[in-house]
């Protein structure tokens, strides 16, 4: 039997197939976990990232059409959507401290995940420490700080609409630049 892609796993998701959640699941937790962890910069609130992404899958809040792109990237899309809601949320909230014993499980990784996502890291760090300094700074800013396209515009004075078209400019030289090193064959990989 042949292992079914994003998209039709989706639908079965869409017509609540448990199974097909569970392997979409398992296929971009990882990759979904290390990118939200990435702009909230905390362990739980991105397993709290996590869980919410699928819950919108689950319930169907969230819409995927194959003619807008890849479902990984638009999976990404709404995890960075879902965490700086989250972090905004989190700012609007007064700080408390949970019990020892309120925690389920530890955050810590395997080696072997550790080893894996510091390999990763480094390509991809090498990938956008090659890109133009304005490009170089307003990925992160976008990608791992969480600011708006407005914000960013704003904090460089430049109109909306070349910031998205830097921002798709350099994203298209990370493709690049990753497969030409053999670190990204395939976008779910990232």
């Amino acid at each position: 039997m042949r292992e079914l892609n994003d998209a039709e796993l989706y639908g079965k998701v869409q017509a609540k197939n448990k199974e097909a959640l569970s392997s979409l699941y398992d296929r971009y937790e990882k990759l979904l976990y290390s990118f939200s962890y990435r702009i909230v910069k905390d362990g739980g609130l991105a397993e709290e990232v996590l869980q919410e992404v699928f819950i919108k899958l689950w319930k169907g809040k969230a819409q995927y059409s194959e003619e807008k792109g890849k479902f990984s990237s638009w999976l990404l899309t709404m995890t960075r959507h879902t965490a700086i809601d989250l972090l905004r949320k989190q700012a609007k909230e007064p700080d408390y401290e949970l019990d020892e014993r309120d925690a389920l499980h530890s955050d810590e990784a395997s080696v072997e995940d550790q080893v894996e996502w510091k390999e990763r890291g480094q390509v991809l760090r090498a990938a956008v420490s090659k890109l133009k300094g304005e490009q170089r700074k307003i990925i992160e800013m976008f990608y791992f700080k969480g600011m708006t396209h407005k914000r960013i515009s704003e904090e460089f004075d430049l109109p909306l609409g070349t910031v998205k078209g830097r921002i798709r400019l350099a994203l298209k030289h990370l493709k690049t630049s990753l497969s030409e090193k053999g670190g990204v064959s395939d976008e779910s990989k990232l």
